[in-house]
Order: C-alpha cells, then sequence, then structure tokens
C-alpha cells in the first residue's frame, strides 16, 4: 500500500480509504440491512492489506453504519490498525444541545473513547453559517483539547466561494471534497483542493468514480477513447489513477462491497504515485471529460452563478442530477437527488425544483444561457416523482427522532 503523509505531521495514512457508505447489504434499496459477515470479512482484508482509514457517517446504512464498525470492526486488534473518521450531520441541528448529543451518541455507536478524524458534514456556505451560531467552533476547540477528536475536518457540497470562506474560518486538519474526471471544476474542484493544500490541509477526496458510475455502463463513445489508448486500464482504473496522480490529493476513498473491486483498488492505490500518469494519458483523460461534457443533458458546470436561489433549490445539483440520470445509473441520479433535494438541507426542509416561483434571476445570471425553467420540468418528470419524495420524507421524519 502507498502511505501519504497528513500535512504538518509525520502521522501516514494509506492512499485508499475505505468508504462505509456503500457496504455489502442482505438486498437492495436504501433500507437494506448491512450484511455482516461479508462486510467485515471485506473490511478486515482490505486493513490487512494496508488500509488505515474507514470513513463513515451518522446517517450512513439508514444510521446503521457506526453501530456496525463498533460491533463487528474495532475488536481483535483492529481498532489500533485503523483510524476512524465519522461525521457530525449537520443538517439536522438546530439547537445547540444537540451537537454533544450526536457526539456522545457516536462514540457510543463506534465504541470507542476517541475519533481520530471527526468532520462537519456536508457543509455549505448557509450551513457552515448555522452552525457557527450554535458556537460549533468553541465545540471543536474543546473536543480537541480534551483529546476525543484528533484531527478536525469538514466534507463539502457547496460553491468554490463558500468553500475558501469556510476554509479561512477555522484552523482544520483537512477537508473532504468531491472530485473526479468530470467534477474538475465542480463545488471546490481543483482549485479547492489547491487551496486547502497551500493552507496546510490534508485532502480526502470522496466520488473518485461518482458513486461507480465511472467504472460501469460506459457510454460507446468514452470506451472507444480509452480503448485508443497505449494504457491499458479499466476505466475505474484511469479514474482513481488521475485523482492520486495529484500531490495535494491525501487520499481517495472508495466505497467497496465487491471482493474483485477490493482487490483492484488495493493494486491501484498501491500502484498510482503523485505525478505518475504520462503525457499521453493525461491527454486520454482530458479527450474523455471532454466528450462527458458534450454528452451532457444540461451544460451546466456547476459554477453556481444562479445560487442562491430565492426558494432554495440546489441549480447545479439539480442538473448535475440530471445528467447522471441520462449519461450513468437512473437508480443513482434519483438516490442522490432525493438526498441532497429532500433530505440534506441546510435547513432540513425539501427544495424540490417544482417550487420554483418563476422569478427567473437564475436564468439571467447563468453564463452559459441555460433556460433553467425549462430543464425543471425534466427533472420534475424523471427525477421528483412520489416514490422520491415520500422517501424524502420517511427519512426526514427517521433522523428528527434520532
Amino acid at each position: 500500500m502507498q502511505y501519504r503523509n497528513m500535512p504538518g505531521s509525520d502521522e501516514k495514512l494509506s492512499a485508499l480509504g475505505f468508504g462505509c457508505m456503500r457496504l455489502a447489504s442482505n438486498g437492495k434499496g436504501l433500507l437494506s440491512s448491512i450484511d455482516t459477515e461479508k462486510a467485515t470479512v471485506q473490511i478486515r482484508h482490505a486493513i490487512d492489506n494496508g488500509v488505515n482509514y474507514l470513513d463513515t457517517a451518522y446517517p450512513y446504512h439508514n444510521g446503521a453504519s457506526e453501530s456496525f464498525l463498533g460491533e463487528y470492526i474495532l475488536k481483535d486488534g483492529y481498532r489500533e490498525k485503523v483510524n476512524i473518521a465519522t461525521k457530525l450531520p449537520c443538517f439536522i441541528i438546530n439547537k445547540q444541545q444537540k451537537i454533544e448529543e450526536i457526539f456522545n451518541k457516536q462514540l457510543e455507536k463506534l465504541n470507542v473513547d476517541f475519533i481520530d478524524y471527526y468532520l462537519l458534514h456536508s457543509l455549505d456556505g448557509h450551513t457552515w453559517d448555522k452552525m457557527v451560531s450554535l458556537d460549533i467552533i468553541p465545540f471543536m476547540d474543546r473536543i480537541k483539547a480534551e483529546k476525543r477528536v484528533h484531527r478536525m475536518g469538514f466534507s463539502f457540497h457547496g460553491t468554490y466561494d463558500a468553500f475558501i470562506r469556510i476554509v479561512d474560518s477555522y484552523d482544520w486538519d483537512f477537508c473532504q471534497v468531491q472530485y473526479n474526471i468530470i467534477d474538475e471544476n465542480f463545488q471546490a474542484g481543483i482549485r479547492g483542493i489547491n487551496y486547502a493544500a497551500s493552507k496546510g490541509l490534508g485532502v480526502i477526496v470522496m466520488e473518485p468514480l461518482k458513486g461507480g458510475i465511472l467504472a460501469g455502463n460506459i457510454p460507446k463513445d468514452i470506451q472507444e477513447i480509452y480503448s485508443s489508448s497505449k494504457s491499458n486500464w479499466s476505466p475505474a482504473e484511469w479514474a482513481l489513477r488521475w485523482v492520486l496522480d495529484n500531490p495535494n490529493v491525501t487520499m481517495v476513498l472508495s466505497g467497496m462491497n465487491d471482493d474483485k473491486h477490493i482487490a483492484e483498488n488495493l493494486r491501484i492505490a498501491s500502484e498510482s504515485l503523485p505525478n505518475s500518469m504520462k503525457e499521453h494519458e493525461r491527454k486520454t483523460i482530458s479527450d474523455v471529460r471532454n466528450k462527458y461534457l458534450e454528452l451532457m443533458e444540461v451544460g451546466c458546470t456547476g459554477c453556481g452563478y444562479c445560487m442562491p436561489c430565492p426558494v432554495g433549490i440546489n441549480i447545479p445539483g439539480a442538473f448535475k442530477d440530471l445528467n447522471n440520470y441520462k449519461m450513468f445509473s437512473k437508480a443513482s441520479a434519483k438516490l442522490s437527488h432525493m438526498a441532497y433535494t429532500g433530505i440534506i438541507t441546510d435547513d432540513g426542509k425539501s427544495h424540490w425544483t417544482k417550487d420554483c416561483i418563476d422569478c427567473g434571476k437564475c436564468e439571467k445570471a447563468c453564463p452559459q444561457g441555460i433556460e433553467v425553467r425549462r430543464e425543471f420540468l425534466k427533472v420534475q418528470k424523471h427525477l421528483e416523482g412520489p416514490c422520491v419524495k415520500g422517501l424524502a420524507r420517511f427519512a426526514r421524519l427517521f433522523f428528527k427522532k434520532h
């Protein structure tokens, strides 16, 4: 396994981290339970082969991921072999006392005395401002001073400007951002990664395969570009190698539940050193990216000039999900749209595109000239059906009770 230094320390993290959001399960769907036997074997196999970072969060697997790790993984000497990362669910917190309550509950579920890497989950500018108003900064300082958390960070789903503001607002140890061959300039993007690294933060990359869609169901035009290259790699290897080629990336996370995929990812992470890609390989990635952008249903670059929406609609996020629906996995696109439109919002309310008040401000601000309201009709048709909205309502109620 390749290891990379956590900036400002001698601590070494495996280049591959095990994401615990998509563990092996007993069935299909949002509410399916974890296959504890299979997931335990897979995670411990990864640890035995050098992975030293497990990433989970309060809502993963309908709230069961943390408890699974505490009961099945972090014993028999394995706690000492890995760093545990979990996240404070800022999107469901509206009272200060809830912060301490959830944190203590997470320690209990994980069955640990301290958390190695603790993140504020899914920040954007509005969520960060809310958490600051709830005195999150003194809380973060305190749990670090008490050594109940060793490193403090945040995961991010917002605009580049909000990312810079959050980085500059606290003495963070690390951040976690979405980054892949398509989302090079989406949300924090490459500019955010470089800025965070320049400020001494470790950079953890999530969604390097966009939830697996860059590894399967590859459009024919994309596969032809890969096949014409001198390097005989799978689409997954192309995508992972490209992310790990960046020397400012500390680690890439992968949600793994297939034995073959785990073996492949372990090999790739061991071989993919920073700045190791050849120029013709980078050219292949550039061609692939351009073709993906050409195939997109909506030509949205995620710049965020249309934001904020007066009624809270995440316009770039909705178009990203629509493009994913058309090009990749319909199920994954629906799940993403349900999560970030109907569940994980800064005010805890849903903000469907159907809520549009027809003000037209977004269209005037869009540098690509996208007819936003017309494209919303496609989002509503494909991504906002009764089933999606019903599951979102159920999930919001569940997390309010927990």
